[in-house]
């Protein structure tokens, strides 16, 4: 069987519009101005903000969305997520990217022909140069085989890279996946520079960022804003709009919400340009036409736990921590969603196609979204806990004030149920770099990381994996997880997904908080700006442009 490419898969086109749909009979309470024919305007800066700063600067090192965010102005990847204001928050619409076409030869050969005349950034070590097939091995070998990739496994099935010629490349794999080009599109396989990594040894220094992105890493002040310019190079003729992009990083909340309605911030204040949905009368009082869009985003808190120790050993326990979780009370008392949001099973509500109803789920499975203290401490009593446990539970504050809303809630939660959580804080940089990983004594409290491909939230349930935080090592659900990458038939691979999140759900192998529905906000002068979840934010800003 042999599929040729050149921009959207019909899988893609699917996802828009099953996806719209289900956005529509929500009944969302805001919705996005009507898409109108405009014409674009070049000039201007986009002014943003982060609440924390970059880890370092290369993306084959860490997964901290710290890094991807910015990485995501400056590089390139073969296909990614389409931009703009009439992408349907929650779908991913794939479209070329460095890649013009690709086909699938059969069910493990995939070739990508590259558009002609890609130039790197115009500043050393690589002045502007054009970027080769041979560049795009070497990015996705390193990818591949540098030590340290906690992303390692969205390429995992990967057998070899090839160059056949200065604008192919041919990618074979060790067994069918059908997920393989949406895996691409994955904000952590930019493609970067050998000659940048042989000045700079890796990849870590701002002076490092050189890539074919739309825009050039102009500086960075620690800690303080990273400032990014126009790339007048670019390989979209017309694109991007704006001269430039600011990223102030400011940790304080209310003050950067201030900041937003003075007119400092031109997109809301918060990860994924929202504002606070407590925030929202105030900003619709004070900015004349904001432009909004609510949507279910795609990150939420989970629970990983060593499930190869007491007393996480025993199912019942981990079930007693999921009924004892009230996700109701998490949404109504957080700033962003103030009641508003969805249960996540295994995968994130957000993906709509994907994510099985939680009414689908095993009895047991819904059990874990019915908050019931009483029937939790049962379930210890069973496990042999009558008078309860205590358990200490790792955290990171760097994920910001409102993340240590959730957590009071889940330990007030836990503590009904007679579970006594000693919480201990680590800082951000050594949290994401070491308990997501699996270091950890007994419990951590965490973020699911914002990627948009479904198979991805399979990854932590897998054997050896080291984002399997849990230490998961279950032979009938790796199988499960198996069969559906080798099942390119959307409907067939449906209902394999269900089947592994409905069993997922019975063991309990981490616990999911809810996630909150978000308000994505910008100001009315800005123009073909459509929120999504994802780190992507280069993409969707090199679409837009400012009407003032």
């Amino acid at each position: 069987m042999e599929q040729t490419h050149s921009s959207l898969t019909r899988r893609d086109v699917l996802k828009l519009g099953g996806a719209a749909l289900a956005a529509s009979a929500t009944g969302s309470v805001l919705a996005s101005r009507p898409v109108e024919a405009q014409t674009p305007k070049r000039g201007g800066r986009f002014r943003l903000r982060s609440h924390v700063a970059p880890v370092h600067f290369d993306p084959h090192q860490t997964i901290a969305f710290s890094t991807m965010i910015p990485l995501s102005f400056a590089y390139s990847r073969l296909v990614k997520v389409k931009g703009g204001s009439a992408v349907v928050p929650g779908t991913q619409p794939i479209e070329g990217d460095l890649a013009e076409s690709w086909e699938r030869q059969g069910d493990n050969v995939y070739v990508f022909k590259l558009r002609k005349g890609v130039r790197w950034h115009n500043k050393p070590p690589m002045n502007g140069r054009e970027l080769t097939a041979e560049d795009v091995r070497y990015s996705y070998d390193r990818f591949l085989t540098i030590k340290g990739n906690a992303n390692k496994a969205i390429l995992e099935m990967v057998d070899k890279v090839e160059a056949p010629d200065k604008y192919t490349v041919k990618f074979t794999l060790r067994e069918p996946n059908a997920w393989f080009v949406d895996r691409l599109a994955s904000t952590s396989t930019w493609v970067v520079a050998k000659e940048c990594v042989d000045q700079y040894g890796d990849l870590k220094k701002p002076e490092s960022v050189v890539g074919t992105g739309p825009f050039m890493l102009q500086s960075y002040e620690p800690s303080v804003r990273l400032t990014f310019a126009r790339n007048p190079n670019y390989f979209v003729p017309g694109l991007p709009y704006v001269d430039g992009v600011d990223i102030a990083i400011h940790p304080d909340p209310a003050a950067a919400f201030a900041q937003f309605l003075s007119g400092e911030y031109d997109f809301g204040p918060e990860y994924g340009m929202v504002i606070r949905r407590s925030d929202l009368d105030i900003a619709l009082r004070r900015v004349k036409g904001l432009g909004m869009r609510d949507y279910i985003v795609v990150f939420g808190g989970y629970t990983a736990m060593k499930i190869d120790q007491e007393p996480f050993k025993d199912v019942r326990v981990r079930r007693a921590l999921g009924m004892a979780q009230n996700g109701q009370e998490m949404l109504e008392t957080n700033a962003w969603s103030q009641g508003k949001g969805a249960p996540n099973p295994l995968i994130p509500a957000a993906l709509k196609e994907w994510s099985i109803p939680i009414g689908q789920l095993p009895a047991e499975g819904r059990q874990l979204y019915e908050f019931d203290p009483n029937g939790a401490k049962r379930l210890l009593a069973e496990a042999g806990h009558p008078n309860g446990l205590k358990v200490p539970i790792e955290t990171t504050p760097g994920y910001g004030p409102d993340w240590m809303d959730a957590v009071q809630v889940s330990l007030r939660n836990w503590k009904q149920a007679g579970i006594e959580g000693d919480l201990k804080l680590k800082e951000y940089g050594a949290f994401v770099s070491s308990a997501i990983f699996g270091k950890f004594e007994k419990m951590i409290l965490t973020l699911r990381g914002a990627t948009t491909d479904p198979d991805t939230y399979f990854t932590p349930y897998l054997p050896g994996e080291p984002l399997n935080s849990s230490g998961v090592n279950d032979p009938k659900l790796t199988e499960m997880i198996k069969l559906q990458r080798r099942t390119f038939d959307d409907k067939k691979r449906r209902e394999i997904v269900y089947d592994i999140q409905r069993y997922a759900s019975q063991q309990v192998y981490y616990s999911f908080n809810p996630s909150v529905s978000a308000v994505g906000a910008w100001m009315p002068y800005v123009k073909n700006f459509g929120p999504n979840i994802g780190h992507d934010y280069g993409g969707r800003l090199m679409v837009a442009w400012l009407d003032k």
